[in-house]
């Protein structure tokens, strides 16, 4: 059967059209005009709200096996319909086992299956100790490995020294599949801690200065070399300083094979605005200051940034250390998928961007990054009839039953923001619609 969903307003990869989308068998088949609508199809039209491809997220943090008291699969892809996005790639660390290995692989999807309202897939891990299991796990279907420089909160999943990243490389290479990096060094972190010794650790601005800019600034030098030494696809994970953006344009410029997100914290909040105590705001690297905001949508207008992901990342309540307010205590993380939609359009309305360079960001980038580009990320014959119906004009003020994550903690409550989901299709098929989640959950992995 086919279904026609009609709209004065698709988002296409040309531009904003009004038109139809025309759906069968759970992909899109065309985006026509309203008068080349099959006689037998199915309407449902939505007026002006806006028709956006599904929203595609390769950075998130499901701590699914072992930590599913943190998030989980059903709770995460729930918040995921309910913020317009269709696709998740998750992290490997934070769950027990870590995505390591293919062991390890084949027991987060035996925890997965039967829980997702969206589909997903997993990164791989690249550690101290597990060069062997790298094209194995190529093999076994991630679309890519993630690896830190620093040491990345968690015992389980090491951080990777230089001889052991150089050791690895080769087999990424041959894989040609993306190497994600958590890009701090800690000699300028261990730098400052010396400068912080008897510091106040309830003042964001003690927090701000253990994180240097430095510390970012070396890592992506050192990414950028090996990049040109070892000829893999290097992926610069949550930029938060505008400082590197012109030795990231450089490279890029230089043919390096180089792709670089950023998220909509470090382009909503500024420092200067975050209250002492408030742990809700802390993440790694750190939110910095407003310039420094304003730096980061220059290096996305100028396409040095190519996307903007959540690194939606969840914890209990208790690891946020509320009751103390100390930065050097709480967990860092911040979970943003029911929101980050609306945080995004809210700025670029305020910034003069429009709805596609938000799909672009969103949702085309993120789907070429993890190699799926040819089944979403964009409304388009032969992609999965994934999409979001958006009113993009209303507002809204962000209370907990708008978190539909696990633990409702939030650094945007409270928060006017512009952009309303008003509903979420997988593969033609509503799993969210007026504050509702529709049916079972249907979402599948994407190998």
């Amino acid at each position: 059967m086919a279904y026609a969903y009609l709209s004065t307003r698709l988002v296409t990869p040309e531009g904003e059209r009004d038109g139809a989308l025309l759906v069968e068998d759970g992909r899109i088949v065309d985006v026509c005009g309203r008068s080349e609508i099959p006689a037998d199809a199915t309407v449902r039209d939505f007026g002006s709200a806006v028709i956006l491809p599904g929203l595609v997220d390769t950075h998130v943090h499901i701590n699914e096996p072992g930590r599913t008291e943190w998030e989980g699969f059903a709770t995460g892809t729930r918040a995921a319909a309910a913020g317009g996005y269709t696709t998740l790639v998750d992290m490997p660390l934070n769950c027990l086992p870590e995505t390591t290995t293919v062991a390890a692989l084949e027991i987060k999807r035996a925890a997965a299956a039967g829980q997702c309202r969206v589909d997903w897939a997993a990164w791989g891990g690249a550690v101290a100790d597990n060069q062997q299991h790298l094209e194995p796990l190529a093999a076994a279907g991630v679309p890519g490995y993630k690896c830190f420089l620093i040491y990345p909160g968690c015992e389980g999943f090491t951080m990777i020294h230089l001889e052991e990243l150089e050791r690895a490389l080769p087999h990424i290479a041959r894989t040609g599949l993306p190497l994600l990096v958590h890009a701090e060094l800690a000699g300028p972190i261990d730098a400052a801690a010396e400068t912080l010794h008897g510091a106040d650790w309830r003042r964001y601005a003690t927090y701000l200065a253990s994180r240097p800019d430095a510390a970012e600034l070396e890592a992506i030098a050192l990414m950028i070399r090996l990049c040109r030494e070892y000829k893999f696809h290097l992926h610069i994970v949550h930029l938060a300083t505008a400082q590197a953006l012109e030795m990231l344009r450089a490279a890029k410029a230089e043919g390096l094979p180089l792709t670089v997100e950023s998220c909509p914290h470090y382009l909503h909040f500024a420092a200067e605005k975050i209250p002492d105590g408030a742990t809700q705001f802390k993440c790694a690297p750190p939110i910095r200051s407003a310039a420094n905001c304003d730096g980061l949508w220059e290096g996305l207008r100028t396409g040095v940034i190519d996307m903007v992901v959540t690194d939606h990342s969840p914890c209990p309540p208790e690891m946020k250390k509320a009751e103390t307010g100390r930065f050097d205590e709480a967990w860092g993380g911040i979970a943003s998928l029911s929101v980050a939609l609306p945080v995004m359009w809210t700025e670029c309305v305020r910034r003069g961007f429009g709805l596609s360079e938000l799909v672009r960001w969103m949702s085309a980038a993120p789907a070429k990054l993890a190699g799926l580009q040819e089944r979403v990320g964009a409304l388009r014959a032969g992609c999965d009839a994934n999409f979001v119906v958006l009113d993009d004009a209303a507002k809204f003020v962000v209370k907990e039953d708008a978190l539909h994550y696990r633990h409702k903690i939030s650094p945007y409550m409270g928060e006017q923001l512009r952009g309303v989901v008003k509903a979420t299709y997988l593969r033609g098929e509503c799993v969210f619609a007026d504050s509702k989640f529709e049916g079972a959950p249907r979402g599948e992995e994407y190998r």
